[in-house]
């Protein structure tokens, strides 16, 4: 069975990064696919070495002739299944195979809070015209599911999965978190001292994120004469960039500058990761958090808010400290226990590690996309 995997464009994100990790083990692990985009990106280089065959298929002004070009394609390559990342893509893999008996499987990797009133009538309309609705968390399936009425059968939940050899540690390492050399990398760049506590939080200045709220704790910390020098690791995004621009306008106006630094978009968020002596979160709507799991994957304590989605990833907080969202005094009394209990955070920090790599990884991810896809197929996959 082959699938083609349909996406936007090939820029740097959650979506396209999980999509570039299947498809760099998609041989390992005996999936059959094409990658076929609208859209240039940053990461298309790296897409096309990746071993999937990528198609690049612009739709342009005439999107009859995109649709008839798509189911060409469709044809031509023998594609049983269409898996689309979005829920436009979804709907021209719709109109596309009318007639030809192609299942269409949507991945909705986000919620509907932004969209625009025609984006919401596009997207009841495809929900209900998939074969099935794939969702990175049990909340947001939940979601989805009231407030669209979906049938339940068609609805189910594939964990993202994360390629942990990318984060550049040995389990080794990642579990015993010892000391070694590569942990000085961040500090001689900013430069810092090594007995300042280095902070840190991973992602892009968008609507799903509460950096704010990390800059108000970061306030408070100063003020109890904390020792630490904090990064916010993600770009400012041209379409909102106020997120951005009130952070550091708040970092200024409370004297936090020489604490802070606002690194951009960087490639080497795993190297990042594993410098941190804890890893701060804030969300508003993250439907799953790859950051996080990333974070917990290297063995660092982690910090994040009780929105339903983190409870779930962390086991109810088991693999990682919860604390009110948007309450920053709760972060920062839990963050006080956390200084005079170093020791034990990091015990829990290890058993978090060994937690998510087996539970989220790339493998884990693309077994259970098998398992979906095989729901359509006459005979098991291959590797099934």
């Amino acid at each position: 069975m082959k699938i083609a995997y349909l996406l936007g464009s090939l820029n740097r994100g959650g979506t396209e990064t999980l999509l570039l990790d299947v498809f760099r083990n998609a041989q390992a692990n005996q999936l059959e696919a094409i990658g076929v985009y609208r859209k240039s990106g940053v990461l298309e280089v790296e897409f096309i070495q990746s071993g999937v065959p990528m198609l690049m298929l612009s739709v342009g002004r005439n999107i009859l002739g995109y649709l008839f070009r798509l189911r060409k394609l469709l044809i031509s390559n023998g594609i049983d299944i269409i898996h689309a990342q979005q829920p436009l893509d979804a709907l021209y893999a719709r109109i596309a195979s009318i007639g030809l008996n192609r299942k269409v499987i949507l991945s909705l990797h986000g919620y509907d809070f932004e969209d625009t009133r025609l984006a919401k009538i596009m997207l009841k309309i495809i929900l209900k015209r998939t074969n099935t609705n794939i969702y990175v968390s049990r909340h947001q399936q939940h979601y989805y599911l009231r407030k669209y009425s979906l049938k339940p059968q068609n609805q189910l939940v594939v964990y993202n999965g994360i390629a942990f050899e990318k984060l550049n540690l040995s389990a080794t390492h990642s579990m015993t978190l010892s000391s070694t050399p590569d942990k000085i990398t961040l500090r001689k760049e900013l430069p810092i001292s090594s007995d300042t506590l280095l902070l840190g939080t991973v992602g892009n200045f968008n609507a799903v994120r509460d950096q704010l709220t990390l800059c108000r704790f970061l306030k408070q910390l100063k003020e109890k004469d904390v020792k630490f020098h904090f990064v916010f690791v993600g770009k400012r995004i041209e379409q909102m960039p106020h997120l951005y621009d009130d952070c550091v306008s708040y970092c200024q106006e409370n004297d936090l500058s020489r604490s802070v630094s606002f690194l951009g978009s960087r490639t080497d968020v795993p190297d990042i990761l594993v410098e941190l002596d804890a890893f701060l979160y804030a969300t508003d709507h993250d439907t799953f958090g790859i950051a996080v799991v990333e974070a917990l994957a290297v063995g660092v304590p982690v910090f994040v808010n009780d929105w339903e989605v983190m409870n779930e990833i962390t086991e109810n907080g088991k693999f990682a400290t919860i604390y009110k969202t948007k309450d920053v005094d709760d972060l920062l009394q839990h963050f006080t226990v956390f200084l005079q209990n170093k020791q034990a955070y990091l015990t829990k920090a290890a058993e978090a590690a060994k937690f998510v790599r087996s539970k989220y990884s790339i493998e884990k991810h693309i077994e259970r996309l098998k398992e979906v896809y095989s729901r359509y197929c006459p005979k098991p996959l291959k590797g099934m």
